[in-house]
């Protein structure tokens, strides 16, 4: 392909050679160049590209992506480009033909409830006839194979990749999580979005390497109205106005709030056989009871979501309704029932935001005792231990405190700062360094009536320690607990999940 048809469209100083080169391949890692090759030099939190240009010549790169001034080699065009990540992506965009365009493409942003949103959608869509991919926080589906995701949004040559992939795997859509960070570095520049859904907005992601304000923060997740064609606000949500705000894209809502397009009223929460639920009234433009196999406030706005984009899409009611009532997410709110007296869940809260959501959302269901399994990830914030900590003790009846991802540091220090945190309160806590007895201290000591949460993991499969990530899954510690233990002894035992 010819550089010059990669860059028809885009803004630039061209440095030295020509526009006529060919190009064999794209790359932003120095150690993938090959002959041919059109180098990316992105400046990142650790390294910075330009600093590799040296390697990348000396393997024969054609082409270099540059934004720094830099002394041309010889034999290889140079391109400079006022920011060498969005040229990366509309680049990518345009080297794997535009996958965008030949998709439907959902991107859900906001600070929580991205990817049950996303699980939703895709569902619903599957359900009415549509083949979909998913680009997620757990996984990416590309219609052909499943793979682990590395970041919630990919760098920008992955995504455009995977969107090639899709479309010639003969799907039709994909809704995908779009992050604060893939906004803010570009990693969704070239994509051509049909719809974009704002969930919410809270503090989160702000610090070094990460966003600098929370201004800047809500800004970076508002540039996605910008790239859709149609919009999809929580209108309930306090930062609602100001998302919608000169946005170009043509606006739907939804919410509790009377003047939504799509209505929650009079929800109602249900508890039967270990699991935890919500149904409510739907109206405006669709009407019908909604029951969802989820708990808490968050899972009225997540349906809402999926809804307004599934029906947008024609998807049949009835298939809605009956996905919502038995849809499940990884990791999300997950209850694994092994138990008609008692709930066990495991979900993915790892700040104290996320910890104190679904906390609360638990305990609108009058529970016996709240039991809060969780420990924080090593070489991380120690703010965030002690915030969890509090908020743990303030609104749980039984903290078991334990390890989690302690990377480099040592699990009895991070168990000790959140304990700083839980001294706050008046917060019963027990200590329990390795994960899997502390899951079975909590199974074997449940009493009728308790939730019980296993936060902070949620779809992760692993343990790091010491820069090596070791396979542990808490659904695999679950089942092995109860094939060590005299499952007669577990309160209201009735496995439904293992069976």
């Amino acid at each position: 392909m010819k550089l010059s048809a990669l860059v028809k469209d885009l803004e630039f100083e061209l440095l030295s050679g020509t526009l006529d080169t060919e190009i064999t391949d794209i790359t932003n890692d120095s150690r993938t160049v090959s002959e041919g090759c059109l180098f990316f030099c992105i400046v990142g939190a650790l390294s910075d590209g330009h600093d590799y240009i040296k390697s990348a010549v000396e393997k024969k790169a054609a082409v270099l992506i540059v934004q720094k001034d830099i002394v041309c080699p010889e034999n290889v065009t140079v391109l400079k480009f006022a920011n060498t990540r969005y040229a990366m992506g509309m680049i990518s965009s345009a080297f794997y033909g535009e996958p965008s365009r030949k998709l439907t493409v959902i991107g859900i942003t906001g600070t929580k409830g991205k990817t049950t949103t996303t699980y939703m959608i895709r569902e619903m869509l599957l359900a009415a006839g549509h083949k979909t991919g998913l680009i997620g926080t757990i996984e990416i589906i590309d219609g052909k194979e499943t793979i682990a995701s590395s970041h919630t949004t990919p760098e920008s040559i992955v995504l455009h990749k995977k969107l090639r992939d899709m479309a010639d795997n003969g799907l039709d859509s994909v809704v995908m999580e779009v992050s604060s960070q893939g906004l803010m570095l570009d990693r969704v520049a070239g994509i051509d979005f049909d719809y974009g859904v704002y969930t919410n907005l809270s503090p989160d992601h702000i610090g070094p390497n990460e966003h600098s304000s929370f201004e800047e923060y809500r800004d970076c997740k508002k540039k996605l109205f910008s790239m859709c064609r149609e919009g999809i606000f929580n209108l309930d949500d306090e930062n609602a106005e100001y998302m919608m705000q000169g946005v170009t894209c043509h606006i739907n809502t939804f919410g509790k709030n009377e003047a939504a397009d799509y209505v929650a009223k009079g929800h109602k929460l249900y508890r039967e056989n270990g699991l935890l639920g919500i149904e409510y009234q739907l109206s405006g433009r669709r009407e019908g009871h909604v029951c969802v196999d989820l708990p808490g406030d968050f899972s009225i706005y997540n349906s809402l979501a999926a809804i307004a984009v599934a029906d947008g899409m024609q998807v049949p009611f009835n298939h809605i309704l009956e996905i919502l009532k038995r849809i499940k997410v990884r990791g999300r709110v997950e209850m694994i029932p092994i138990s008609d007296a008692f709930t066990l869940m495991i979900d993915y809260a790892h700040n104290d935001m996320s910890l104190k959501s679904i906390i609360l959302a638990v305990r609108e269901y009058h529970p016996e005792r709240i039991v809060t399994l969780f420990g924080c990830g090593g070489n991380r914030s120690r703010d965030r231990r002690f915030k969890m900590g509090e908020v743990s003790g303030q609104l749980s009846d039984l903290t078991i405190i334990t390890s989690d991802n302690p990377r480099k540091e040592e699990p009895q220090a991070i168990i000790d700062d959140i304990k700083t945190g839980m001294q706050k309160t008046d917060g019963r806590y027990v200590e329990i360094i390795d994960r899997k007895e502390a899951i079975r201290y909590a199974i074997m000591n449940a009493q009728p009536g308790d939730v019980i949460i296993l936060a902070g993991k949620g779809h992760e499969d692993y343990q790091e320690i010491n820069g090596v990530k070791h396979h542990m899954d808490e659904r695999e510690l679950i089942r092995e607990v109860l094939e060590e233990e005299d499952v007669t002894k577990i309160c209201g035992y009735n496995n439904r999940y293992f069976a």
